[in-house]
């Protein structure tokens, strides 16, 4: 993964694909970037209690560090160094070109972490609102094509309803991916054995944050606080509680975690990412809005039939 900056390596970015931060755009060549991007690249987090051990910008590391990964400047994985190639070595393969927007920090938050000290949370209709201004904005800005990289559970909903919204005012193709749901619950009982691992705070967060920066977790600030257990049934199903207890703002078995775990995590996320966003900048593009509810009503579709005839009058 590469990500460049604009002016003199805008070139290097034509040919080598990777990521150029918008914020270092000069306004006078937005039109020239957006023009040859492939997609632009939105990271959500929040700004939340994920205990003792993990650090406040938990969900903001790792949609930042999985958005840094959604595009590959080659097929292993190694970013154009600018100095060429050795000799007999092939030259990298050119990735996605994406453009990186600044990440939105701020989120609604559960009510099992608001209390908890550092939670800094908005309420849900103001994010919906604001989320679908800055969404509206980039597709407005030449982004027709914009992959949000969620690090949050919570924003899963606000992100869809301004998605939805925004959709019915502008062409575009958004597209949600939430970096939690790319390691399958098979594969993380495979990491970490069979004790739950994929709550908030739990084992699976926690290496998700060691595979991108190992020093700001603290491992050894708390021990184990088992989650409560999962309601017996295969069914899939939204629960919310006050406290679901055992609770302290988080929960699960952390010492599972470990920076192997992490680098894993990372990895599987990583290319799973990629692999939608190919696959995504490869399908067409979506017609435009319509603002007609109906089908053309001279062609008799959408017409309510005509009523019967009143008694006595000739059909």
């Amino acid at each position: 993964m590469t990500t460049t900056p604009a002016g003199g390596h805008v070139a290097e970015w034509l040919a080598h694909g990777g990521l150029v931060p918008v914020a270092r755009v000069p306004g006078g060549e937005l039109a020239a970037v957006a023009a040859a991007a492939d997609f632009a690249v939105l990271p959500v987090g929040a700004v939340e209690w994920h205990g003792p051990h993990l650090p406040l910008g938990t969900d903001l590391i790792l949609a930042e560090g999985f958005a840094a990964e959604s595009a590959q400047a080659s097929a292993d994985g190694a970013a154009p160094s600018g100095g060429g190639t050795p000799d007999g070595a092939a030259p990298p393969a050119a990735g996605p070109r994406g453009v990186l927007f600044p990440a939105v920090a701020y989120a609604a938050c559960p009510g099992q972490t608001r209390p908890w000290p550092g939670t800094v949370a908005i309420r849900p209709e103001v994010a919906v609102g604001y989320l679908a201004d800055v969404i509206e904005g980039i597709v407005a800005a030449g982004f027709p094509r914009l992959l949000i990289v969620n690090g949050h559970d919570a924003n899963m909903s606000t992100v869809r309803a301004a998605m939805e919204w925004v959709s019915g005012r502008r062409t575009a193709s958004l597209l949600l991916v939430n970096w939690f749901q790319l390691v399958t619950p098979a594969e993380t009982t495979e990491l970490y054995g069979p004790q739950v691992s994929r709550g908030h705070g739990g084992a699976y967060e926690t290496s998700g944050v060691l595979g991108f920066d190992p020093g700001a977790v603290r491992l050894g600030a708390v021990d184990d606080l088992p989650p409560k257990p999962k309601l017996p049934v295969t069914h899939p199903y939204v629960l919310v509680e006050s406290r679901p207890d055992p609770w302290q703002g988080w929960s699960g078995h952390v010492s599972l975690a470990d920076e192997p775990a992490g680098r894993r995590v990372r990895e599987l996320a990583g290319a799973r990412l990629r692999e939608v966003v190919a696959a995504w900048v490869a399908a067409a593009p979506p017609a435009p809005p319509t603002a007609d509810p109906l089908p053309d009503s001279s062609a008799g579709v959408g017409r309510l039939p005509d009523p019967p005839p009143a008694e006595g009058e000739s059909s």
